[in-house]
């Protein structure tokens, strides 16, 4: 366990000496740690990493968690996803204390993003261009996981539940999430680097030009929407079913797979201060891109629209991609975060 616990204090949160379940900073630590804890189990098995040698349970048993089971990809046979399980800090020598409160969550389920190792590189991209074609809801993983999601749910209620997810991690999570909310069941849902299926208009400096192409891309998506809305096979109360549900959203300025969620939430401001706020509305549930593949027969809904979310940004120096979409700068207690929350009013 010592082992563990030094390589936990080269890379984890070790300015957590104890857990204060109530503090937002404590529970995006926590999150991404036990995300972090499914790639380690993934690459412990990948090289052979068992017993003492094993480096994962350094990333879950440092906060009270157990891994209670393990979701494998029929595919390549590797670890995807992990259902933790909060387990008193008694029965865990050697963990950090923990504030014990009802926003301690009694499981977690955290699925991890593309790793970039041949065991592993084929499957995870596969999976990866799913998302670009809203087909990932078809896949056997996100099937999985949404079953072991409904089970938890079933037995135990989804009060005291987290869900957390990584870049394709996150997507799962998010097709899993918006499941439940459809059921009105609102699933409390950690999501690091979403990703945004779009061009990167985030990424341009002049901040007149990006709002020129935002308000006429609102436009367009509004005109194809009234176009093509008797085609759609999808219901059109949908997107409103999900308002209720408020995930929080973690994502760095500098990530162009994920920095577009900046722009997509402020545009609504945009919008009604320029009097076009219902063709606003009609563009923040719809893309002109899923519209088309939703008449062509993929009835999918798009990933990336939200109704509400908190989003919270990292506007830290991120010197290159590793940095700015790695799980990793999601347990630093020295970020520059801005969180926002966004209400959708279905009114």
């Amino acid at each position: 366990m010592s082992s563990q616990r030094d390589l936990f204090e080269v890379s984890g949160p070790t300015y957590l000496t104890s857990i204060n379940w109530n503090c937002p900073n404590h529970q995006r630590s926590v999150a991404a740690s036990l995300v972090q804890g499914v790639y380690v189990l993934e690459r412990d098995r990948q090289q052979n990493r068992y017993g003492p040698e094993a480096r994962a349970p350094a990333w879950y048993q440092y906060f009270h968690f157990i891994p209670m089971q393990k979701l494998v990809d029929d595919a390549d046979s590797s670890i995807f996803a992990v259902v933790y399980k909060y387990t008193p800090p008694a029965t865990l020598p050697g963990s950090v204390p923990s504030t014990y409160s009802l926003n301690a969550p009694t499981f977690v389920i955290a699925f991890r993003g593309t790793i970039v190792k041949e065991k592993t590189l084929y499957r995870d991209l596969a999976l990866d261009l799913q998302i670009l074609i809203n087909g990932l809801e078809n896949t056997t993983r996100f099937r999985a996981g949404y079953e072991a999601l409904n089970n938890l749910v079933y037995t135990y209620g989804h009060q005291r539940m987290w869900l957390a997810g990584h870049s394709l991690g996150s997507a799962i999570a998010i097709l899993a999430a918006k499941s439940m909310a459809k059921l009105k069941v609102y699933m409390k849902s950690f999501l690091f680097n979403p990703p945004f299926v779009s061009a990167p208009i985030e990424m341009i400096k002049d901040t007149k030009v990006k709002a020129g192409i935002r308000i006429a891309n609102s436009f367009v998506t509004a005109g194809v929407a009234s176009v093509l809305k008797k085609h759609s096979q999808r219901s059109k109360d949908s997107f409103d079913m999900l308002a209720l549900w408020v995930p929080q959203l973690y994502v760095n300025h500098a990530d162009k797979i994920c920095s577009e969620y900046i722009g997509y939430f402020e545009h609504r401001k945009k919008m009604e201060e320029i009097g076009a706020k219902g063709t606003g509305k009609t563009a923040t549930k719809n893309s002109v891109r899923d519209l088309v593949l939703n008449v062509f027969g993929n009835g999918s809904e798009p990933l990336h629209l939200f109704p509400s979310a908190i989003l919270n940004v990292n506007w830290c120096h991120s010197p290159d991609f590793k940095t700015a979409h790695g799980i990793h700068q999601w347990w630093r207690q020295d970020l520059n975060l801005d969180s926002r929350d966004y209400q959708y009013c279905n009114n």
